[in-house]
C-alpha cells in the first residue's frame, strides 16, 4: 500500500502511473454560436459550451467518456482512429456497433488505450443525426511515454469547415428530387483555432472572442512562438466536406505523424488534409522576433460544384514572436499539390503481407429510381440495418458467418485473413475513405484505373508502407489497400465526406465473427437498452430474424434507374401513343365534317348550368337560395 503522504503526489502524476481518465460529457445545443463572426446559429456543443473540449491523455491511460444525449435526436460518438480491440461496441457506429443514444439516453465509451498501444493524433465525433456537421467534433491527443521525436513545446491545429444553415435543413436540400446531380452544401467559412495541453487557445491580444465562445478562431487566434524553440503542431481536418490546404509562411516544416502513426522525419512545403485525416510538423521558431507570420488553411474549392460569391475559402491566423509587431502574409502559394503519402516511412517497420482474401469496390453517384442522387459502392446503396450488426454478430450462432445476415454492403470475413481492398473512385470527385477498428497500408496507387498502362501505377515501398486509416482517392483513380483482419467485431468502411455517407457511400466488415461471439458477455448493458428505447430489436438479422436470409421489413434502395424498356415505360408509352391516335383521329373527324349541332351545344350547356346551380355558386362558397 502507498504510504498517505506519497498520495498527493501520486495523484499530480498522471502521466507517470496509469490511470483512468473519466469525462463526462452532456451533449447540449448551444445558442448565437458565431466563429466566423458572420452569421449567429445554434450548435451542438458539451456541457453548454461549444467547442467541445479537447481530450488530452496519456499513453498508459484508459479514456472512459459518459455521455448523456439532452438533445432532441439520437446521437452517438466516435473516437476516430481508435481499435477498440475485441469490443466494436465502444466504437459508437450507428447501425454497426451500436442504434445511438437516445433522447435523454446516456452511454459510456471505453476507450482502452493500454490495449491498443496507440499515441498520437485522433478526434472525436457524433456518428449520428449529422450532428458533427453540427459543431460535435473535438480533437483528442495521446502523449506517447516516450515520443521518438525531439520538440519542445506542442499546440494541435483544429481545421474544419462551418455552415450557417442546421444540418436538418442541409439534408433535406442534399437528398431531393430539387437535387438531382447530388450537389453538396457548400460551406460557408473554413475554420482554424488552436488547443493546448486539454484547453482550447482564447483570441489574440487586442480582440473579442467570437459571440458564443472563448475561442480565437481565425484572424483572431495565434500561436505564441519563442526564438529559437521547436514546436510539433497536431493538424487535424474536422470537416464534414472541405479538404484543406495548410502551410506557414517564413518558417520551414517537417512531417513526423500521419494518422497516429509516427514517421521518419520528412520536409514539406504544403499539408493537404483531406477530411479526418491527421498530420503532425515539426516546425522550428525564427530567431528574431522583428515580425509575426501568417498560418494559411485554405479550403479546396475544386470539390465544390459551385463556389458562391460570398464564400472565402481562405482562412487565416497566425504566430505571434511580438504582439506589437505586424503580421507578414506572403500570400497565396503559386500552385496546390497533394502530399505524396506513400513516399513516407513509419518508424516501426512493418512488411505487407500477402493478400489472402480480396475486395474490390467501385464508387459511383447516380440519380435514382426514386429521383434522388445517391452514392453506391458497386451499384448498390448502403442502408442503416435495424439491428446493429455487432448485436447481429453475437446472436445469430453459427449463422452470424452468412454475409447476407447483416443485410445488403456487407462482408464476412475471417480471422487473420489479410484483406486487399481496390477502391475504384468512378466519381468526378475526390474522396476520402476511412476504416473504423483498423490501419489499412497503402501499397499502391493508380491516377487511372480505367488503363493498362502501367505508368500510372505508383508502388509504396512494400517492406514498409505507410499506415494510416483515413485515405484520399482522386477521381477515375485508385488505392489498394491491405489489412490484417485481427481485430474480431464489426466495423465500417466509408467516405467520410458526411454528405456522401448519408446517401450510402459504405459497407460493413463483420470480422471473425464466432471469435467476436466469445465476447459476448462483456457488450454493455446500455447497448440493447438504447436500442429498445430507440424501437430498434436487438437480436437476429439486419431485419430483426432469426432467419439469417429474411430481410422483410429492412430498408432497401433507392436503385440505380434502369436503361431500356420495362413495365412502367411500357405503360407510359403505350398511354402516350394511344392518346395521341386519338387525338389525330379527332382531328380528321372534324376535317371530314363531323361536328356537334346548335341545338346540341345548347343542350350540353344548360346540362353544365344546372348543374353548377346544384353545387353552389363560386365552387359551393356561397348557395343559392
Amino acid at each position: 500500500m502507498w504510504p498517505a503522504y506519497l498520495l498527493p503526489s501520486l495523484l499530480a502524476a498522471p502521466s507517470a502511473l496509469a490511470a483512468v481518465h473519466e469525462v463526462w460529457w452532456n451533449l447540449t445545443y448551444v445558442e448565437n454560436v458565431n466563429p466566423d463572426g458572420l452569421s449567429p446559429r445554434r450548435a451542438v456543443g458539451v456541457n453548454g459550451t461549444w467547442p467541445p473540449p479537447p481530450l488530452d491523455v496519456q499513453q498508459a491511460d484508459s479514456l472512459l467518456v459518459h455521455a448523456t444525449n439532452s438533445l432532441t435526436v439520437p446521437a452517438s460518438l466516435h473516437h476516430h482512429g481508435m481499435f477498440f480491440n475485441s469490443s466494436s461496441w465502444n466504437d459508437g457506429a450507428v447501425g454497426v456497433t451500436e442504434c445511438g443514444i437516445p433522447p435523454g439516453g446516456s452511454a459510456s465509451y471505453d476507450v482502452d488505450i493500454p490495449t491498443s498501444k496507440q499515441t498520437g493524433t485522433y478526434w472525436v465525433h457524433a456518428h449520428a443525426s449529422g450532428l458533427y456537421v453540427d459543431g460535435l467534433r473535438a480533437p483528442f491527443v495521446i502523449h506517447a511515454t516516450k515520443e521518438p521525436h525531439v520538440y519542445d513545446e506542442e499546440f494541435t491545429v483544429i481545421l474544419g469547415d462551418w455552415y450557417h444553415d442546421e444540418h436538418e435543413v442541409l439534408i433535406k436540400q442534399f437528398i431531393s428530387i430539387a437535387n438531382p446531380g447530388g450537389a453538396e452544401p457548400v460551406p460557408d467559412s473554413g475554420l482554424i483555432y488552436f488547443a493546448q495541453n486539454g484547453s482550447y487557445l482564447g483570441p489574440k491580444a487586442g480582440t473579442s472572442p467570437s459571440s458564443g465562445t472563448a475561442v480565437g478562431f481565425n484572424e483572431n487566434a495565434t500561436l505564441p512562438f519563442q526564438p529559437g524553440k521547436t514546436y510539433r503542431l497536431r493538424v487535424v481536418n474536422t470537416s464534414a466536406f472541405a479538404m484543406f490546404f495548410f502551410w506557414i509562411d517564413g518558417h520551414d516544416m517537417r512531417v513526423i505523424e500521419v494518422d497516429g502513426t509516427d514517421i521518419e522525419e520528412s520536409p514539406i512545403d504544403l499539408l493537404t488534409l483531406t477530411v479526418a485525416q491527421r498530420y503532425s510538423i515539426l516546425v522550428t521558431a525564427r530567431n528574431d522576433t522583428n515580425a509575426n507570420w501568417a498560418v494559411h488553411a485554405n479550403m479546396d474549392t475544386d470539390m465544390f460544384d459551385t463556389v458562391p460569391d460570398a464564400l472565402n475559402p481562405n482562412s487565416t491566423a497566425s504566430i505571434t514572436y511580438d504582439a506589437s509587431k505586424d503580421i507578414t502574409d506572403l500570400g497565396a502559394i503559386a500552385e496546390y499539390s497533394d502530399v505524396d503519402d506513400i513516399s513516407l516511412a513509419p518508424l516501426e517497420t512493418v512488411s505487407a503481407p500477402p493478400a489472402t482474401r480480396t475486395l474490390e469496390l467501385e464508387v459511383f453517384f447516380d440519380t435514382m429510381d426514386d429521383g434522388t442522387n445517391h452514392a453506391m459502392f458497386n451499384l448498390v446503396t448502403y442502408n442503416s440495418p435495424l439491428v446493429p450488426a455487432v448485436l447481429s454478430q453475437m446472436t445469430l450462432g453459427p449463422n452470424a458467418t452468412m454475409a447476407s445476415a447483416y443485410g445488403p454492403q456487407s462482408f464476412v470475413f475471417d480471422h487473420m485473413d489479410v484483406l486487399e481492398i481496390i477502391v475504384k473512385n468512378g466519381d468526378a470527385g475526390k474522396h476520402p475513405f476511412h476504416i473504423h477498428g483498423h490501419k489499412f497500408q497503402i501499397v499502391s496507387r493508380s491516377s487511372d484505373y480505367t488503363s493498362d498502362d502501367p505508368s500510372v501505377i505508383t508502388m509504396a515501398n512494400q517492406t514498409n508502407p505507410i499506415r494510416r486509416d483515413t485515405v484520399q482517392i482522386e477521381s477515375m483513380g485508385s488505392a489498394t489497400l491491405r489489412v490484417v483482419m485481427d481485430n474480431p467485431g464489426a466495423w465500417l468502411f466509408h467516405c467520410h465526406i458526411d454528405w456522401h455517407y448519408s446517401v450510402g457511400l459504405a459497407i460493413v466488415i463483420a470480422e471473425a465473427p464466432l471469435e467476436a461471439q466469445k465476447f459476448a458477455n462483456a457488450v454493455p448493458a446500455f447497448i440493447q437498452d438504447n436500442c429498445k428505447a430507440l424501437g430498434h430489436p436487438v437480436s437476429g438479422n439486419a431485419a430483426g430474424h432469426q432467419d439469417p436470409m429474411d430481410l422483410s421489413g429492412l430498408k432497401l434502395g433507392p436503385y440505380p434507374q434502369r436503361n431500356g424498356w420495362h413495365s412502367k415505360g411500357i405503360g407510359a408509352m403505350a398511354g402516350c401513343v394511344l392518346t395521341a391516335v386519338l387525338g389525330m383521329l379527332t382531328v380528321v373527324w372534324y376535317a371530314l365534317g363531323g361536328h356537334i349541332t346548335e341545338e346540341e351545344q345548347e343542350k350540353e350547356v344548360r346540362a353544365q348550368l344546372a348543374a353548377k346551380e346544384r353545387r353552389g355558386k363560386f365552387f359551393g362558397l356561397f348557395k343559392s337560395k
